[in-house]
This record gives structure tokens, C-alpha cells and sequence, in this order.
């Protein structure tokens, strides 16, 4: 048999809106609920995406929420260019400099206690990683986490998942248990006067566990804002409880910062906040600003048992050079610029922003978050909090109708949340009118829904 290669089309069906609409269709395989956007984006640079059109995009959602220092960022694109003709990738038993200095700059970042440092890609990767390593210096498999987690969509981090939908998939790794997530605005756990009982569904969260518990509980892993799962804040004093029932019963505690991570809430590290430091971190997404880059780091007792039992966790990617120059670019430039206080600045103007929205816009019933790390939690009625989840689905529309893009996880169910995200290096001015268009679409929306 003969075998002939194809005929590349005379003309790109990408400059054909319904020629490069219908090959998608042909082509693509769907991987989330809410489907492809209704445009074809051409370019993307700082805080704005560029479509076909030519139409201009404010992006609030940082792209996958990793775009931290906005998009093309000069100091990420000399990286990859230099680094692309002379280190890319290599077999990972191989070690390079651009892994050992960016190991060495996020120790420099974090408590002495968190100083060994291992490459990889993806957040959901990062995660894999960690979880194995908790099992296995602990000699237990049962992971914890939170009913409203996101930890990713790969085997152990999607079985410690609880924020999207697990039908239809079969069984999951067995060992995994949930407590309440701690959502002030939401818990039916409250005192007499109607404050949230943080303490108490803490501690019913773990009676639980330790009900269904088979004796062998390795660790929990949280996110220290929960993102995917309602932008949910948990409440000051929390983690270091919640730090406490993990000593008690041997386990570890696992912060997957994918999110929150490299100053993105206004601190190096959202744990920083609550002031207790975890035995294993994740960080991802804001890593590699824009770039699969990830990251797993623990304390130099928990890698030596570890490594003494034969850790294995040799990914195609794990230490890549190119990986890991970009994620000390990220490092050195947020050090350098001092972007943690840049956040906190900047998420103060976006706060003040959304509290005036607030006072003039009654389906928004919550506000929630820290730095440029926002969440509006849209309701029917504040009184009875009803999630107006149609409602926002037609302002997440009408903002990308007036060129703003905007809520990160755009789902049926989760749509009356909005995820507000924008690059850290996003202009005061793009802020303000970021704002403006979503006070805009808050009323177009109401007008028509």
C-alpha cells in the first residue's frame, strides 16, 4: 500500500470564520462543559488578548490563571528564546544549573523548613507528586481535603477533587475522605449571635473522618483559598487549627497553591497569611507565567525518608532546563519588583472597586478574596442567598460582548461565582475599566434577565 502524504490546504481555514468553526468541530475533542469561546484570539499581550477581528480583550482571568505578569512578558520572552538554542529538554536523569538556581531562589522564598525542591509541569502533576510522597513516607494511603476542592484531573489529585462532578468515571483511588469547606458566607454551622462556627465544623469535619477513617491517614491537602470550588476564603486562626488535627493523628499537610501562589494574594505564599506553613507545597500555574511549570517542595526530612524508599517520580518533563529558566525568571522578576506589595495595591483599588459595585448592585450578595485574587458571589435575593447562577451566565456574556474577559471557571452550577484574576502587571487603568465594564454588564444583565 501506498502511502502519500496530505495536501496542505491553498488557504488557512483560520482566516475563514466558518471554515475554522467547522474543521473545530471536525477536529476538536471537547474537554469542558461550557465548550470554546465564540471567538478565534490572534495574539495576546500584557493584560489584552487580540481576536481575529482585531477586537480588543481586557483578560481578568491572567488565561488559565497562569499568566501572572501579563501575556509575552519581555523578561519570560527572552528566556525562552535564549534558552530554547541551548538547554531544553533533556533525560531526567540529567541535572542543569537553571534547576538548581531555581530550587535554591524558592528556598529563598519560603521557611527554612521548606527547602528541597523537584521540576515538573502542570499542577495536577504537582499534586500526583506530593500525595505519593505523603503515602509513602507515612506508610498510609488515606488523603483529605475540603467538599469543595480543586486539585486537578489526574489519578490521586482528581480523586481528592470534590468540586466538579465524579459520575461516570468508576472508581476512584480508595482512601479518600472530605470535611465541610469553611465558607463564611454559606456554612449552616453558625453560634448563637450567627457568626460562623468555624471551630465546630472543624470539628465535626474530623469526627467524620475518623469514623470512616481505616486507620491510616497520610494527609490533607487544601487549598489556603479555594478557587475553582467559590473563591472561598477560609477564616483567620483555621489553618492553624486545622494544622493541629493533622499532628494529632500523624498526617501531613499538604498546600496546593496553583492558584494563590508567588504574590498573586499580596504575599509570597496565601499560607503566609494564616501563618502556618505546610509539610509539602504545590505551586504551578503563576510558575511559569503562562508556561507548563510546576513545582513540588518539601523539608530535607520528609525527601530523605522518602528518597531512602525509593521514591520514583520520573515524568518525561521532570527537571526540564527550559521549565525550570522560566520559572526563575518569574522568581527573580517578582523578587526584584517587589510584586507582592504590587498586589496588595492593586487588589485594594479592585476591592474598593467591587465594594462601590456592591452598593448599587443588589444580586451581589458576597465579596470575597485578597490581593488580585477576587470572587462575586451573585444571588437571586440577598436575604435568602440563592445562587443566581442564569444571571451569571448572562454577565459573564455581556462582559465579553464589551471586551472583558472574566470568571475563571465558567460552568453550569458555578456561573454565580465570579473569578476575578487579572495579571499582576495590569494597569491601574485597566483595573478602572475592567470595572466599568463589568458594572455595565451587571445592569445590562438585569435589564434582561
Amino acid at each position: 500500500m501506498t502511502m502519500t502524504s496530505p495536501t496542505p490546504p491553498a488557504v488557512s481555514a483560520s482566516r475563514h470564520p466558518e471554515g475554522f468553526w467547522d474543521t473545530a468541530r471536525r477536529h476538536l475533542v471537547r474537554y469542558g462543559p461550557a465548550g470554546f469561546l465564540p471567538t478565534v484570539i490572534d495574539r495576546a499581550e500584557g493584560s489584552h488578548l487580540f481576536d481575529e477581528d482585531g477586537r480588543d480583550i481586557l483578560d481578568f482571568t491572567s488565561g488559565q490563571m497562569s499568566s501572572l505578569l501579563g501575556h509575552s512578558h519581555p523578561a519570560v520572552v527572552e528566556t525562552v528564546t535564549r534558552s530554547i538554542s541551548t538547554l531544553d529538554h533533556l533525560f531526567s536523569g540529567m541535572i542543569t544549573r537553571p534547576v538548581v538556581d531555581l530550587a535554591q531562589a524558592l528556598a529563598e522564598t519560603l521557611p527554612p523548613t521548606l527547602s528541597k525542591t523537584m521540576v515538573l509541569s502542570t499542577g495536577g502533576e504537582s499534586n500526583e507528586a506530593a500525595i505519593k510522597m505523603a503515602k509513602l513516607y507515612t506508610g498510609k494511603h488515606e488523603i483529605v481535603s475540603f467538599d469543595q476542592s480543586y486539585h486537578g484531573s489526574t489519578h490521586a489529585a482528581g480523586a481528592a477533587t470534590y468540586s466538579l462532578s465524579r459520575a461516570g468515571y468508576g472508581p476512584i483511588a480508595p482512601g479518600n475522605l472530605i470535611i465541610p469547606t469553611p465558607n463564611p458566607y454559606r456554612s449552616v454551622f453558625r453560634n448563637a449571635d450567627g457568626e460562623h462556627d468555624w471551630q465546630g465544623e472543624l470539628d465535626f469535619g474530623f469526627a467524620m473522618v475518623d469514623r470512616q477513617s481505616v486507620g491510616s491517614l497520610a494527609a490533607f491537602i487544601a487549598e489556603p483559598i479555594l478557587g475553582t470550588g467559590g473563591l472561598i476564603v477560609p477564616p483567620d486562626g483555621y489553618f492553624a487549627a486545622l494544622r493541629r488535627k493533622c499532628d494529632e493523628r500523624g498526617m501531613l499537610l499538604i498546600l496546593d497553591e496553583a492558584q494563590t501562589g508567588l504574590c498573586r494574594t499580596g504575599d509570597w505564599y496565601a499560607f503566609q497569611h494564616q501563618g502556618v506553613a505546610p509539610d509539602i507545597l504545590t505551586i504551578s500555574k503563576t510558575l511559569g507565567a503562562g508556561l507548563p511549570v510546576s513545582a513540588v517542595i518539601t523539608s530535607e526530612e520528609i525527601e530523605a525518608v522518602c528518597a531512602e524508599r525509593r521514591f520514583m517520580f520520573t515524568t518525561t518533563h521532570v527537571s526540564d532546563p527550559l521549565a525550570a529558566a522560566v520559572g526563575l525568571t518569574v522568581v527573580n522578576v517578582l523578587r526584584d519588583e517587589q510584586y507582592d506589595l504590587v498586589a496588595r495595591e492593586k487588589g485594594a483599588r479592585l476591592r474598593a472597586g467591587l465594594v462601590e459595585l456592591a452598593a448599587r448592585h443588589e444580586h451581589i450578595g458576597d465579596l470575597r478574596g485578597r490581593g488580585l485574587f477576587q470572587g462575586v458571589e451573585l444571588v437571586t435575593d440577598r436575604q435568602t442567598k440563592e445562587p443566581a447562577d442564569e444571571f451569571g451566565t448572562t454577565v459573564t456574556a455581556e462582559c465579553l460582548k464589551r471586551g472583558l474577559h472574566l470568571n475563571i471557571a465558567q460552568m453550569r452550577g458555578v456561573n454565580s461565582i465570579l473569578r476575578i484574576a487579572p495579571p499582576l502587571t495590569t494597569s491601574v487603568e485597566d483595573l478602572d475599566l475592567g470595572l466599568e465594564i463589568l458594572d455595565e454588564s451587571l445592569t445590562a444583565a438585569r435589564e434582561t434577565t
